[in-house]
């Protein structure tokens, strides 16, 4: 990838970062620790890769995303935003009962989401649907699908997995948030669903294993998926609460919105990592 687009990707997420705090200070509620951990890869699918269109969002040969890890949509709507779905402002009504940026997307109610998800495992298994459904009408598009490590835990996300092997669903590439923590601490004390890549591959899916804030990493493993004849998992490795220094690597911001000083130091922060030309 060349350094221009690098440097122009990290921008969109630094600002993708910065509306997952907004949205989240506003709302004195929400997920800041695992929407920030998935910023790079929302701004390398949404303003890189992704065949979309925001001024046709249900375009029927589009790409599709789906958040499976539904509690981090904050950085799906930053993401939305910045792309151009609805104004950048709407992020401040984030969980507001006036509003229709609840605290799960809702495909009904908010321009280009996907698929509402929420209760964990539940996105995979529409994502694999979608899938199918593109394989079975001779379609183009490729389903994209984020899921937490923790989500990891759910029995549904398993027979998903089975099922996306067996139907051979080859435009199905699934990134695993591989950040380490969930609400309750380390993934590996809560209920340890290590080896993650192991596991994917006794399936019999095509495993690829990326640092989840390279985006030379990331835009190779999605190529990887393209030639793959098997579903792919990309287990990108990232920093819960990345970009803010005093939330990373720590699970208690999983579900904690930053007071006002809070909030102004990590968007002085964020600011900070802007590159410009």
């Amino acid at each position: 990838m060349q350094q221009a687009k690098k440097k122009e990707l990290a921008n969109i997420a630094a600002h993708i970062r910065m509306g997952v705090l907004t949205a989240v200070h506003s709302a004195k509620a929400g997920h800041p620790g695992g929407s920030l951990s998935i910023a790079d890869i929302l701004a390398y699918l949404y303003f890189e890769k992704m065949n979309i269109d925001p001024t046709n969002p249900r375009m029927e040969d589009r790409d599709r995303l789906v958040l499976s890890k539904g509690h981090t949509c904050p950085g799906l709507y930053a993401a939305l935003a910045h792309r151009g779905y609805f104004p950048v402002e709407d992020l401040k009504g984030f969980r507001n009962i006036n509003t229709d940026l609840e605290g799960h997307p809702d495909m009904n109610k908010v321009t280009g989401v996907d698929m509402t998800t929420g209760s964990l495992g539940l996105g995979i298994s529409s994502a694999c649907g979608m899938a199918l459904s593109g394989k079975l009408s001779h379609k183009n598009y490729r389903v994209y699908a984020i899921l937490g490590d923790g989500e990891l835990e759910e029995g549904q996300v398993w027979e998903a997995t089975m099922f996306a092997a067996h139907y051979k669903l080859s435009n199905l590439t699934a990134f695993v948030d591989f950040n380490g923590l969930q609400i309750d601490g380390d993934i590996t004390k809560v209920m340890n669903p290590t080896p993650i890549d192991e596991k994917f591959r006794a399936f019999n899916w095509n495993v690829v294993l990326v640092d989840g804030h390279n985006f030379d990493e990331i835009e190779a493993a999605v190529a990887a998926s393209e030639k793959s004849e098997r579903p792919t998992v990309i287990i990108a490795k990232t920093i819960k609460g990345k970009g803010v220094s005093f939330m990373e690597n720590q699970a208690s911001w999983h579900g904690s919105a930053p007071n006002d000083e809070q909030y102004a130091a990590a968007i002085a922060e964020l600011q900070a990592a802007i590159v410009k030309e």
